[in-house]
């Protein structure tokens, strides 16, 4: 049950940070410096981490063995954290800018697993998106 569990509070935990930060950032400085020391910092500790986890294969073989996924994914991050920094520097407020990007996020995700992944899209889910919808209306009142 615990390796079910711990990847989600990871990822709840990290993005409760994310935000906090995303919104801490000082508005003067450019984003794109901000995002460079945020990326570095990264890099670092997946270096070390690479190395310090697990069996230590090359790092040269297992980079030859990334595709595409590798670099649309790091500007799908960049613009990912770059539009969070926006929306904040925009005026949104913390608890609803992620709320209703995660909302509209996952609606066009469940898109994205009926047409490309060709996964089941139930009643349940339909109702779901439905009262997401009825919640982004009560949200923007």
């Amino acid at each position: 049950m615990w390796e079910i569990i711990w990847p989600i509070l990871l990822v709840v935990g990290a993005n409760t940070f994310y935000n906090i930060c995303a919104k801490s950032t000082p508005i003067d400085i450019n984003a794109f410096a901000s995002l460079s020391i945020t990326y570095f910092t990264a890099m670092i500790l997946c270096i070390i981490m690479f190395f310090t986890t697990g069996s230590s294969p090359k790092l040269t073989t297992e980079l030859a063995k990334a595709n595409w996924t590798s670099v649309i994914l790091g500007i799908s991050i960049l613009a990912l954290e770059f539009g969070y920094v926006s929306i904040y520097r925009a005026g949104w407020k913390i608890g609803e800018a992620s709320l209703i990007a995660n909302i509209i996020l996952a609606c066009v995700l469940l898109f994205v697993g009926l047409l490309l992944y060709k996964e089941a899209v139930s009643l349940r889910q339909i109702v779901g998106m439905i009262i997401c919808g009825f919640g982004l209306f009560l949200i923007g009142k």
